[in-house]
């Protein structure tokens, strides 16, 4: 059965604009114009990927709360924001609330699909059998990738599928550095560098929710990032 594909968005003209494209490559599209009609529906049954405006109707952030209340329902859904709106702020918020991209709506058709098309691999990938004994330890942070959990000083840290992945590829190599492109690889995402940096600083804050101390990750500005334990 093909992959199904939630759009919200609020200008029928564009809905529909999305709805086609959708549909031309194969996806199952729902299409929803207001955050209510969408979020009843989501109640009912997830797609398999949901993809949001922030301005609805007359809900200038309604996308943002419909993207918190799915993440309530469910950590692993695809989440994109497609948006007018390209301030650094509101995609920093978006990404916060748990969303896994941001994309302006000035984006190709091409690297739409290109986006969509790497979050749905890399939810292949995270649905492949692990390996069994894949639970490892590095300083205070524990790793269960079979689960998915990551703990910090025995304490879980709320991490998204994206920024999970994330901390597994730096944590793996301690003090080896990681390109923002490898950081890409490791979460099967294409992304542009700002997103990855977005991506970092909710991984720091989560951890630091857990930890005030806790100081993980090493920038090398321009070139990408570290972890390092803390009593190394």
């Amino acid at each position: 059965m093909s992959r199904s594909i939630a759009i919200v968005e609020d200008e029928a003209a564009l809905l529909a604009n999305y709805r086609d494209i959708f549909a031309r490559q194969g996806y199952r599209v729902a299409a929803y114009l207001d955050r209510a009609v969408a979020m009843a529906a989501f109640e009912q049954r997830l797609p398999d990927m949901v993809v949001i405006d922030i301005g609805l109707g007359d809900e200038p952030e309604g996308g943002f709360e419909l993207c918190r209340a799915l993440r309530s329902l469910s950590a692993e859904l695809p989440i994109i924001f497609l948006t007018a709106r390209d301030s650094e702020i509101d995609e920093i918020s978006g990404l916060r609330l748990g969303a896994d991209d941001y994309l302006t709506k000035d984006t190709s058709e091409a690297h739409l699909m290109a986006r969509v098309n790497a979050l749905f691999r890399r939810i292949e990938s995270l649905r492949a059998a692990p390996a069994a004994d894949d639970v490892w330890s590095v300083g205070e942070l524990e790793i269960n990738a079979d689960r998915m959990d990551a703990h910090w000083c025995g304490q879980p840290v709320d991490l998204s599928v994206t920024e999970f992945w994330i901390v597994v590829c730096l944590a793996r190599h301690p003090g080896h550095l990681k390109t923002r492109q490898q950081l890409m690889d490791a979460a099967n995402i294409v992304v542009d560098e700002s997103t990855i940096t977005s991506h970092i600083k909710r991984i720091r804050k989560k951890l630091r929710e857990v930890d005030a101390g806790a100081d993980p990750v090493h920038t090398e500005y321009g070139i990408g990032y570290r972890w390092r334990i803390s009593d190394a």
